[in-house]
């Protein structure tokens, strides 16, 4: 981006991997920036690659521009198109002219093939891979401030907790929160993501998680109630994964190099921040790691049987009660 940005451009760009978020912010700044908005009708072209060949990309790659430095090609989708063999001839010899973008999403392109080399030689080959869990909360802050606003760690963990890693779903749901803020008063809060998600600021995965490090009975399974009674605001399936992923960041967390100090349990969880752990260190005096495995095995078996495994009869907030009844005896 930083090329990109000082007009430093190569011949061929591939934008591919798991996480399109990065993928789309890259082809998107390439789209908008390198020809001003008067040249791309002749000299930028999209396509998708279920809808064109390798050969007719690479015709397209060989014109000239039009009373212009440089044409865009760019093919989305471009995991359709079969083979990309042909762009080895191609990348012999490219146009300095010419700016070629692959968007190649939800996978990789086989590094040992020819072009591939060639192309990180001569070009950018960029892998977008999945960020885990436990860095969501850190996008969310570098999002927000970019966006000129801050956000309350609660509010933070709230949408971490809601949405998962799929970083477009959470660019989509910050921007919901952000869109009315005041120019005076731009801080997010959990009241805030409760009115514009539907996250309940009381009935959540977060709050679950902490009536469950606390041992506080009477709130886990008054959350539950709330889950049963209201499936189409608060489902099981958005509570079961950020319950399993802290337990197994709390099963790391066991086995740090030294499980009393926050930041050698940062450090074993790859956080940026001694915030981020609190929880973590209230749980590793709650949970020892014969519970914490066990209560991990518990959740991969709840998860099943909410998709009907063994038990297609019980319902969503009869497991809940079960799990959270196993966590906490």
């Amino acid at each position: 981006m930083r090329d990109l940005t000082a007009r430093k451009f190569h011949p061929i760009y591939i934008l591919m991997g798991e996480e399109p978020y990065y993928i789309d912010k890259l082809c998107n700044y390439i789209e908008e920036h390198v020809l001003p908005p008067e040249e791309r009708d002749f000299n930028q072209t999209v396509v998708y690659g279920s809808e064109t060949t390798p050969a007719q990309v690479i015709d397209m790659a060989k014109r000239f521009p039009m009373m212009s430095e440089y044409q865009v090609v760019v093919v989305k989708e471009a995991q359709n198109i079969k083979s990309w063999d042909r762009l080895d001839n191609y990348l012999e010899k490219p146009l300095q002219s010419t700016i070629l973008v692959l968007c190649y999403k939800h996978g990789k392109i086989d590094s040992r093939k020819k072009f591939m080399t060639k192309a990180g030689a001569i070009g950018v080959v960029f892998n977008s891979e999945k960020i885990r869990d436990n860095y969501v909360p850190t996008f969310i802050d570098s999002y927000v401030k970019e966006k000129n606003a801050s956000i309350e760690p609660k509010a933070k963990q709230m949408i971490a907790d809601y949405v998962g890693n799929d970083l477009s779903r959470v660019v989509s749901e910050i921007d919901k929160t952000l869109i009315d803020l005041p120019d005076n008063n731009r801080v997010v809060t959990s009241a805030i993501v409760e009115e514009k998600i539907g996250i309940s600021k009381d009935y959540n995965a977060f709050e679950l998680k902490d009536a469950l490090v606390s041992r506080d009975l009477l709130k886990a399974n008054r959350i539950v109630k709330y889950i049963d009674k209201n499936p189409k605001t608060a489902s099981i399936y958005s509570f079961l994964p950020p319950l399993f992923n802290f337990f197994q960041n709390l099963m790391i967390a066991h086995y740090a190099q030294d499980k009393t100090s926050a930041r050698s349990v940062a450090a074993a969880l790859g956080f940026k921040s001694e915030w981020y752990v609190k929880d973590y260190m209230d749980a590793l005096k709650t949970f020892s790691a014969m519970k914490t495995m066990q209560i991990i095995h518990e959740i991969r078996v709840t998860d099943a049987k909410s998709k009907g495994i063994d038990t297609p009869n019980t319902t969503p907030g009869d497991l809940l009660k079960q799990l959270v009844y196993f966590i906490l005896h």
